[in-house]
């Protein structure tokens, strides 16, 4: 019943008039932004930060996760019709969805896409409202090596599972955690790699990271490496769905969803994984003629399934960003970020501290997803007119914006030279495929870890063997060991037992 009243009280705020329009607001810009290729969430709500910074907190993060779940839903438009997967979450939705365009089917695709991402958002919503408050009442309840430990976890995770290679990863991993030292120190308050700038003393602002890194660098990227590449649209046709599709995609959307959910809520990062097994369980499951059309014509399962699953995981992945202050993608980092720069540190104290914020941004959820059903399906052909922009105004438009917005946080010269600067690391970081998730979670969680490890020390009277004596923290190094180990040692069991073959 607390839940139930809390929830109540959240829809109460989150239905006033202001705050439904910038949830109607973020949830068209998340789809237009999802809709036209190669931007992503990340990029728009990095983006946006300078310039909602005076925006009433609540209304914000209302505004922000609109963009965030709403760019999901768009993401599809352009994998079926174009091929294009702005995202990695819409691979799997381009493998078959394309070929149901190519084969006069779009409408069926984008209609169980539209739909798919509505039931599985909404059940991976019920789960963040009745687990979310037990979570954090049980991170209360943890201490400083158990959070390090799980800081650690974050770190390796998202530094193995998102980019091509893990040592890719760890290196991103490791300059994001070398940029959050940068400042004063927080306990002996000793100035810490500023090169003696006065402006490095209070560190490098998040938001200049994710602008840089995610905007500037995208815009800077294209100029330099993109060919004009001609890209052909597949008709689209109306967007319905036949008694057969329904009765095929209901069982994929619903398997998606318990696939999705799962991954969402642990701090682990990434929608490939649940997404690509949610494409297998499908493919494996079905039968006949059904089972004849993935790969060739088209399966609709192929749609529903995965797109169900990359829409519940990155809904419960709000559970971890915030009941333990963990973001486990590009995104929900940044909006870690925005959530800091009002002062807020997502946590187990958040239910506490600002419940009212809480329940009125899990209340927006059910809410939003309703917004983005009426907005998918009836006006999908509105949001293919978006394809017809021209690249080049549209990477323009998105420079000056940026520009604008991070000289605009503090008048200062310095902060554009460290804009563009942080813009060409991210351009080296793409043009060798170095994912930039794990330099934004390491210089988020990077002081936060740091003050962590040195309190668990602390407790421990300066002995590190607190990390090993106390049994959760030493359950959580076991796991991060696995993420390390498990995979090189299954690969080289594989080598060794097709060696005899090879020779």
């Amino acid at each position: 019943m607390d839940i139930l009243n809390a929830l109540l009280a959240g829809f109460a705020t989150a239905a006033t008039p202001v705050n439904l329009l910038w949830a109607l607001f973020g949830c068209a810009l998340g789809t237009a932004v999802g809709v036209l290729p190669g931007i992503g969430p990340a990029v728009a709500v990095a983006m946006l930060l300078p310039i909602t910074a005076k925006v009433e907190i609540t209304a914000s993060m209302i505004f922000f996760s609109g963009i965030y779940y709403g760019a999901m839903y768009g993401g599809s438009t352009t994998s079926i019709l174009l091929n294009t997967p702005g995202e990695t979450a819409s691979m799997v939705t381009a493998m078959e969805g394309n070929k149901m365009a190519k084969n006069g089917r779009a409408g069926a695709a984008l209609a169980t896409a539209a739909i798919g991402s509505f039931v599985a958002g909404t059940i991976a919503t019920v789960v963040v409202t009745l687990f979310a408050p037990y979570v954090a009442d049980f991170a209360v309840r943890l201490g400083p090596p158990e959070y390090f430990m799980l800081m650690v976890l974050a770190f390796t995770t998202v530094s193995a599972v998102l980019g091509q290679s893990t040592v890719r990863g760890i290196t991103a991993l490791f300059v994001g955690l070398a940029a959050g030292c940068i400042g004063m120190d927080q306990i002996s308050g000793a100035a810490r790699y500023t090169g003696g700038q006065i402006e490095l003393l209070d560190g490098i602002d998040i938001v200049l990271v994710a602008v840089g890194l995610f905007a500037v660098a995208e815009v800077l990227y294209a100029a330099m490496y993109e060919g004009r590449v001609v890209e052909s649209r597949n008709p689209m046709g109306r967007v319905h769905m036949t008694a057969r599709d329904w009765k095929r995609s209901i069982p994929a959307w619903l398997r998606g969803s318990v696939i999705g959910a799962p991954f969402g809520c642990i701090p682990a990062g990434g929608t490939e994984i649940p997404t690509f097994l949610s494409y297998a369980t499908e493919k494996k499951l079905a039968k006949g003629d059904d089972k004849a059309e993935f790969g060739k014509e088209g399966a609709i399962e192929g749609v529903a399934g995965p797109e169900a699953a990359n829409n519940a995981t990155v809904t419960a992945a709000l559970i971890p960003l915030l009941t333990l202050g963990i973001p486990t993608s590009n995104t929900t980092a940044v909006l870690l970020g925005a959530f800091q720069n009002y002062g807020i540190n997502p946590g187990p104290q958040l239910f506490t501290t600002s419940a009212a914020l809480v329940w009125t941004l899990i209340a927006s959820l059910y809410i939003g997803n309703l917004m983005l059903l009426v907005l998918n399906l009836p006006m999908v052909g509105l949001w293919v007119k978006l394809l017809k922009i021209p690249k080049q105004q549209l990477y323009a438009g998105i420079l000056i914006f940026a520009t604008v917005g991070a000289y605009g946080m503090r008048q200062s010269a310095f902060d554009l030279f460290l804009l563009y600067g942080i813009g060409l690391l991210g351009v080296l970081m793409r043009r060798f495929s170095f994912p930039t998730a794990p330099v934004v979670i390491g210089m988020i969680l990077g002081p936060l870890a740091e003050a962590q490890m040195r309190n668990a020390v602390a407790i421990g009277e300066g002995s590190w063997s607190i990390f090993v004596t106390r049994p959760m923290s030493l359950g959580v190094l076991v796991v991060v060991l696995a993420v390390l180990v498990l995979p090189r040692a299954m690969a080289w069991l594989q080598r060794r037992r097709d060696w005899p073959r090879e020779a």
